[in-house]
């Protein structure tokens, strides 16, 4: 099927009532938990997961990717009216958006941030078409060593690209792979680590893992926080209006943001935040009054929200095309569609056609959906903010609750996903990441499916990771990572040590 083709037949899928009622659904829902701080995307797909059984793979994947993109536009609300942002990805964007609203231009900011995200959304989206054909084709000669030696770089990037401590973050990449190990072997019919538990015969429940670790986790982490300071100013059409000047200095910027996220973005290990700011740094640097920055300048607001916004667009290129997950919520998208029986990877596009298309055509259907929404709505959003937390996070726990029994009716998952939070909570104490345990869950059930596969082709040699070529680019790329890891840590050594 060709690209137009292709195109045609997403738009014919994505434009049924039921499936736009599906998408327009996910970016409400995902606007919504973007401006509420501390919430984020990765919770609220979490808490939609057991609803997806109920519906069609496809409408699936559309929806929860609605809240993926859908919280990248609500984060900016909080960021610049609070300097709370609602996503780590919007962080950046108080850094001038807050300032801005201080001199009362925070229409202007918003409107800034809501333009900019639409624009870089739809440059991803033109990337991720481009893209997403190629890469299926050269997928297709791909071997079992090549995936397994692909998806442990994915791993390793993952937890040493822009980390200040690699090792915790191999840590958490080990412990989810050992979780992921849990359950009866699909090869020998041997039960591993179950420890006589017969709920753990299908494995750890995924829909609890997640809701644990960034569910309840999230809700611990900030129920003890003081309130919030409550926004009280009324912003309306008028208030959004941008001036001349804003609109000339918006323009580049929003095109530099978009270039760089939609780069970014399709690699795996790197995420939208890594997008965001690098394009408020490559803003500084090029702008002829540097010193304007962190004072209000537009720029920092325009740059920023288009980056993070390609990027998660062109996430999903890696996902849907190779199976390996650009970040950890593109883990939770995998395990969704594993979920339903749908396995990502360069046949997907002959297998699955209308599911790739049709949640391409929903990405556009969906921001725009966003843009014309959220213009109007940015009282409402505004409103949210006046919400007491210790109203909210009772109601969040409950709808944990229910939807992790939902699943497979079983207490057990209850007290599981209580469990799951305390120690993600610990664990954040402990400056590890928890998405990196999701992401090491999620991919190493299928590298070890992989590695099996191909030391049986190869008779038990592991020498197979260096005699295929992709698969021993793959093993070199992977040891540079690892040296260039070091050699970080031995910098950071030396210059920790006083001279004497």
């Amino acid at each position: 099927m060709g690209t137009w083709e292709g195109l045609v037949t997403g738009l014919n899928f994505a434009l049924q009532p039921g499936v736009l009622i599906f998408c327009l659904l996910g970016v409400l829902l995902g606007t919504f938990v973007g401006v509420l701080p501390g919430i984020g995307a990765m919770a609220a797909i979490s808490l939609l997961l057991p609803i997806t059984y109920y519906i069609s793979a496809e409408a699936a994947l559309i929806m929860l990717a609605g809240v993926y993109y859908g919280a990248q536009y609500g984060g900016a609300v909080a960021s610049i009216l609070m300097r709370l942002p609602g996503t780590p990805q919007s962080a950046v964007t108080a850094l001038d958006g807050y300032p801005m609203a201080r001199d009362g231009r925070a229409g202007a900011a918003l409107f800034a941030a809501m333009v900019s995200s639409f624009a870089g959304s739809i440059i991803g989206i033109v990337v991720l078409v481009l893209l997403a054909g190629w890469l299926s084709r050269v997928a297709v000669a791909f071997g079992a060593a090549d995936y397994a030696a692909m998806m442990v770089l994915g791993l390793v990037a993952a937890s040493t690209i822009g980390s200040a401590r690699p090792a915790k973050g191999f840590a958490m990449i080990v412990l989810g792979m050992l979780l992921g190990c849990i359950g009866t072997d699909v090869n020998s019919g041997a039960m591993r680590f179950t420890f006589g538990q017969t709920e753990l015969l299908d494995g750890v429940n995924l829909v609890a893992l997640a809701m644990g670790l960034f569910g309840v986790a999230e809700v611990i982490g900030n129920v003890r926080d003081p309130e919030r300071q409550a926004v009280t100013e009324k912003i309306g059409f008028r208030q959004m209006a941008p001036t001349r000047d804003d609109l000339r200095r918006m323009v580049f910027p929003s095109l530099r943001g978009s270039g760089l996220g939609s780069f970014f973005g399709a690699l795996p290990g790197t995420g939208s935040t890594l997008s965001s700011f690098l394009s408020y740094a490559m803003e500084r640097r090029i702008a002829r009054r540097p010193e304007r920055f962190g004072h209000g300048a537009i720029e920092g607001v325009a740059g920023p929200e288009a980056a993070n916004n390609s990027a998660a667009i062109t996430a999903f290129v890696p996902t849907l095309t190779l199976g390996i997950p650009g970040d950890p919520i593109m883990a939770l998208m995998l395990g969704a569609l594993v979920i339903h029986g749908v396995q990502p990877g360069p046949m997907m596009l002959e297998a699955r056609p209308e599911m790739f298309w049709g949640l391409v055509a929903s990405f556009g259907i969906g921001n725009l959906l966003l843009l014309i929404l959220n213009l109007p709505l940015i009282g409402v959003w505004v409103a949210l903010l006046r919400i007491p937390f210790r109203w909210l996070y009772p109601a969040i726990l409950i709808f944990i609750c229910l939807g992790v029994y939902s699943v497979r009716g079983l207490t057990y998952d209850i007290v599981a996903v209580a469990g799951i939070g305390l120690a993600g909570y610990l664990l954040a104490l402990a400056r590890f990441n928890p998405a990196l345990l999701l992401l090491g869950f999620v991919l190493g059930p299928l590298i070890e499916t992989n590695l099996r596969r191909a030391l049986l082709i190869s008779r038990g040699d592991p020498m197979v990771f260096l005699e295929r070529p992709i698969s021993a680019a793959f093993v070199v790329a992977i040891a540079g990572l690892l040296l260039l890891s070091l050699v970080q840590w031995v910098r950071r050594r030396r210059r920790a040590i006083p001279a004497r």
